[in-house]
């Protein structure tokens, strides 16, 4: 390719030159999650392409999930590709899918877990991930059909933990123009067509109705509600691990109730709640122990966890 730059091509290296320059320090290792879907390969292109000119180490890694016939095939076609770009550490490495979550939930544990372990074995500062602007509007789409609290509306975060996602300020349709631009050949996963999952509905048919009935940019306006949701449950989630006393009913009735139930959310886990379990209806119940008193009994929280009220405290035993 010759000439001036494709302009989709530029706008994936661009978010991805940003997220190095903001997030990842010279010197580092960054190590590119790659299924060989237009997102990934257009992510691993672009950190190959900036990497090097950050002093960022690339490696890759391709994650067969063994869930359809053929995958090994695609996982080596993928990890060519990536080798193609010029990423020379590449790793292919097949999981064991099962456990709880259903086979989204199961496959995503299990990808991340060997993401997890691969990254330990080269030392990488950063996992990337190639979440798009689009997969971040369905995020906050699946959100409010479960309606879930700002936390969860508030999206995907660009980083978390070793968790890096550049490309969220790009669409999924910017990705396959790049790779077309670059003769990046992307698999696509029948998965993404199978509306038995209900991100697959959204993608299909919730947004491009809400497109249909509101007009185009919908997307876009999802991610930025996302962005500020998480700017707010960011500051309250501060505010919330400030509280000097959190066993104090009085000094908890005095706080927003948008604090107080985070407080108490965040108490019920370190008395050994069960973090999985722990659901708004236990908070809620919590809750009613500090602002709906009256003299109520034990409120029962997943994990053998009892929690009462008395002398104007809380407390908590093993039931």
């Amino acid at each position: 390719m010759g000439g001036r730059l494709a302009p989709a091509v530029a706008a994936v290296r661009v978010a991805v030159r940003e997220h190095l320059a903001a997030h990842v320090a010279p010197g580092s290792t960054v190590l590119a999650a790659c299924s060989g879907g237009a997102d990934s390969l257009a992510l691993a292109a672009a950190l190959a392409f900036e990497g090097p000119r950050r002093d960022v180490r690339v490696a890759a890694a391709v994650v067969d999930h063994r869930l359809q016939a053929g995958s090994d095939a695609v996982a080596a076609r993928a990890a060519e590709a990536l080798a193609a770009l010029g990423i020379a550490d590449v790793a292919v490495g097949a999981v064991e899918v099962s456990g709880p979550g259903g086979p989204e939930g199961a496959a995503r544990d299990a990808r991340y877990a060997a993401l997890r372990a691969r990254a330990a074995e080269l030392g990488a500062a950063a996992v990337a991930l190639g979440h798009t602007l689009d997969d971040q509007a369905e995020t906050v789409l699946l959100g409010l059909a479960r309606g879930s609290g700002a936390r969860s509306l508030s999206g995907m975060a660009a980083v978390r933990d070793l968790w890096h996602r550049p490309l969220l300020p790009v669409t999924r349709a910017t990705t396959r123009e790049a790779c077309a631009a670059q003769g990046l050949q992307p698999w696509d996963d029948p998965h993404n067509a199978d509306r038995r999952y209900a991100r697959v509905r959204v993608r299909l048919d919730a947004l491009p109705a809400l497109e249909a009935a509101l007009g185009p940019g919908v997307a876009a306006a999802l991610a930025r509600t996302a962005a500020q949701l998480r700017d707010d449950a960011d500051a309250l989630d501060a505010w919330a691990a400030q509280v000097p006393d959190a066993y104090d009913v009085a000094a908890l009735a005095a706080l927003p109730r948008a604090v107080r139930t985070r407080v108490l959310h965040r108490l019920a886990l370190a008395e050994g709640a069960a973090p999985g379990a722990m659901g708004a209806r236990h908070v809620a119940a919590l809750e009613a122990l500090v602002s709906a008193w009256h003299g109520q009994g034990p409120v029962g929280l997943p994990g053998g966890v009892e929690a009462s009220r008395a002398c104007g405290r809380l407390t908590f035993a093993r039931s």
